[in-house]
């Protein structure tokens, strides 16, 4: 391993007189992999965004080759070769790849005027390293999940950095991405550069890593060789105690059907999909990429624009054009993309769950917001989730990613659906709160709530689901159930394998 290249000495965090940071000393290694690990809220992503520019430290000091180095932004940070991929997208919506890949690092003609050619030249190089066929001329309002990720991956790249900081990189990618995306790291390490890997997937750690630096509640408790540490290890070290199954059994659902799609079509998106949903069941959706899997909840929700088939809940038909009417029939959604879609960072916590339902809370004649009642049914789902938050008027751009998908679910369901719809529900989520987030699902299914789970998470899937819907190219290629649902199965179906064994 080579020598110390990034040095953080005792950095101290505070957010409004809040500790997050506590006396951090942490060595960074020239050609090494670093896993950090740690609970949502245990201070990971504020480390990085200290060492990226993005935040300053309350005190203490950083090191770049053994010197001091005040890192005042992003744009310094990139200079002392330091790179960071956001777990958030940072991307602008309506300009192409090429431009949001050199964004604030234009490349320039000899004449002062920007060179196109030379970017989307550069940005195809950098898409096929990823071994990815995305066009560089392509706008990011386009993409899906996936692809705005590896579209951040080459925006850190493509300023030769030295030390690239990936912040739960792997989070939309399907099992084929990652293994292209860890072919990309372990090449980038023997060509000398070092990666911080900050992930909740234990076993990607272990994988990958060559070192685990464990955080919990702002301090490191952890530094050593991944190599004979167990992902169970990993997993109590970060929360400090033993841990048992993170699913909690099944519930067996009721035969009534609540909800149903017959004969669904979006063009470009999918075509001809049709399932039904039993009273408390949780039905997952799973497939790879580009499925069509996130397409058919927006559809439901009236995201998308269907020109065939049909919704119906209780027997009844169903006229949704807009989310207010799928919200009006008892239908809710979680989004995948949580701060494009799924909250409001400048908004409080408690203004963030009740955006949907606010106007349950208003009283009958004036149309006044019942406050006290507001408060108390938030700090409910505070309690419930354990969100970490000093007040309910705690912005939530303060607030860690794990804690900010906790308030996302307490938005879905404030409403009081019938139908639920989690699309990556436990995304840049650690592992504990991923246990609490599935036992609440679990438990609103034995509450009658019938549950749509979709994930690429194919654990979670077999974990959780009643019965599984695979997609593959926008149509249904499956149902499994039971005892049948398995990973060998799900990606029988999901990569098209049963097309070739029933030709």
């Amino acid at each position: 391993m080579g020598d110390v290249i990034l040095r953080a000495e005792r950095i101290n965090k505070d957010f409004g007189g809040v500790p997050v940071l506590k006396d951090v000393d942490l060595e960074v290694r020239r050609g090494e992999i670093l896993g950090i690990i740690g609970e949502n809220g245990a201070g990971k992503s504020t480390l990085m965004k200290i060492l990226s520019g993005i935040y300053q430290p309350s005190s203490g000091r950083v090191l770049v080759n053994g010197e001091p180095a005040r890192i005042g932004s992003p744009i310094e940070a990139r200079r002392l070769g330091l790179s960071l991929v956001p777990q958030e997208f940072n991307l602008i919506r309506d300009l192409p790849v090429y431009d949001n890949v050199f964004l604030g690092a234009e490349l320039l003609t000899r004449a002062g005027l920007l060179d196109k050619e030379a970017m989307k030249a550069r940005t195809r190089e950098l898409l096929a390293q990823l071994s990815v066929t995305i066009d560089p001329e392509a706008r990011i309002e386009a993409m899906s999940a996936a692809e705005k990720q590896m579209v951040e991956i080459c925006k850190a790249l493509a300023f030769s950095a030295r030390v690239l900081i990936m912040d739960e990189p792997t989070t939309m990618l399907t099992k084929v991405e990652i293994e292209v995306l860890f072919g990309l790291v372990r090449k980038l390490r023997a060509e000398g550069m070092t990666v911080i890997y900050i992930s909740h997937k234990l076993k990607e750690v272990k994988a990958l890593c060559d070192r685990v630096v464990v955080l919990r509640d702002g301090e490191i408790v952890h530094d050593g060789p991944a190599e004979g540490l167990s992902v169970l290890e990993m997993a109590q070290r970060m929360v400090g105690r033993e841990l048992g199954s993170i699913f909690p059994p099944k519930s067996e659902p009721g035969a009534e059907i609540v909800f149903e799609a017959r004969g669904v079509t979006v063009p470009g998106s999918f075509e001809d999909v049709s399932f039904e949903l039993r009273k408390g069941e949780i039905l997952g959706f799973a497939g790879l990429v580009g499925a069509g899997r996130t397409e058919v909840a927006e559809a439901v929700l009236g995201l998308r624009k269907r020109t065939a088939g049909e919704f119906y809940k209780d027997g009844k038909l169903l006229r949704i054009e807009e989310p207010a009417d799928a919200v009006a029939a008892g239908i809710s959604y979680l989004s995948e993309d949580r701060q494009g879609s799924g909250i409001v960072t400048g908004f409080s916590v408690a203004q963030n769950v009740t955006l949907v339902s606010l106007g349950d809370y208003c009283r009958s004649a004036l149309r006044l917001i019942d406050r006290k009642r507001e408060r108390e049914r938030v700090q409910g789902y505070v309690d419930s989730f354990r969100i970490k938050t000093e007040s309910l008027s705690k912005r939530l751009e303060n607030l860690s990613g794990g804690n900010q998908q906790k308030v996302s679910l307490a938005k879905s369901i404030d409403t009081e659906p019938e139908v639920l719809i989690v699309d990556e529900p436990t995304r840049g989520v650690d592992v504990s709160a991923k246990h609490e987030i599935y036992v609440f699902i679990g438990e609103l299914a034995r509450k009658g709530i019938s549950c749509v789970f979709i994930s690429s998470e194919l654990e979670e899937i077999i974990g959780m689901c009643n019965r599984v819907v695979v997609m593959r190219d926008g149509k249904v290629a499956g149902v499994l159930e039971g005892d049948g649902i398995d990973e060998e199965r799900i990606m029988f179906y999901a990569t098209g394998a049963h097309e070739e064994v029933a030709s």
